[in-house]
């Protein structure tokens, strides 16, 4: 059974305060974020939603510790990244968009290589359990070279969940993949909802939001624009014109 963490008091899984961060160059600076205020529940599904350069990869780079922010308070299931910085660390895993997997290593190598590097001892590892949640337990032992491209995807979600943490971040997981695919990911990314997992997703996918997203927030130009239920963001919406 996966390893259940106490929650925070106040039931939030990310707590971002004013958050803001320029980019300087010799150029021109650019402000990434602006005051960027978010409250994500623990156990949510919950997108992030915006155009290319609107501010995504900037938060979930604060948030894994390589961006750091000009200004703001950020918690990680309630422990400030600035005076818990290593624990913060252990309670998110990223998945990124770019398939980084070692093609001569097997999944199941992969994973202990991971956890190793994450300093989780042998005894407490849960490589079989993550293999068999993202069903590649048939190729456990297989190159990752020899993995079609949607096992490698899920290889990356794997490998983000083997120091057990409860929030994972999807960096627009399905981009590029055909329809088949992006359907089977979305039904891993359920399963692992159900287990008590809070997810984050980012995505350019406003159909991918709307079937799996509890709360959905849209970033523009380093500010949040709309931070609403899924539902009432829906209501917003009241004809559809062709």
């Amino acid at each position: 059974m996966y390893k259940k963490w106490i929650k925070p008091k106040n039931n939030l899984a990310i707590e971002i305060k004013n958050l803001s961060k320029t980019y300087k160059s010799s150029a021109q600076d650019i402000n990434a974020l602006s005051n960027v205020n978010l409250k994500i529940k623990c156990g949510s599904f919950y997108g992030l939603l915006g155009p290319n350069g609107a501010g995504k990869s900037t938060i979930i780079n604060i948030l894994g510790g390589t961006v750091t922010k000009d200004k703001g308070d950020l918690k990680i299931w309630g422990l400030n990244i600035d005076n818990h910085r290593k624990q913060s660390k252990l309670a998110i895993g990223i998945v990124p968009q770019e398939l980084n997997i070692d093609a001569f290593f097997t999944p199941k190598d992969q994973l202990e290589l991971q956890a190793g590097l994450f300093n989780v001892p042998k005894k407490e590892r849960i490589t079989d359990y993550i293999l068999e949640l993202m069903e590649l337990t048939d190729k456990a032992n297989e190159y990752s070279r020899k993995l079609s491209g949607g096992m490698r995807r899920r290889l990356l979600v794997a490998k983000a969940m083997v120091h057990n943490p409860p929030i994972i971040i999807l960096d627009e997981p399905t981009a590029g993949v055909d329809l088949e695919l992006r359907q089977k990911l979305w039904n891993n990314f359920k399963k692992l909802n159900k287990q008590g997992i809070t997810i984050i997703l980012t995505t350019h996918y406003l159909e991918e939001a709307e079937a799996l997203c509890d709360e959905i927030a849209i970033i523009h130009k380093g500010k949040i624009v709309a931070n609403d239920s899924k539902k009432n963001l829906l209501k917003l919406i009241d004809k559809k014109v062709l």
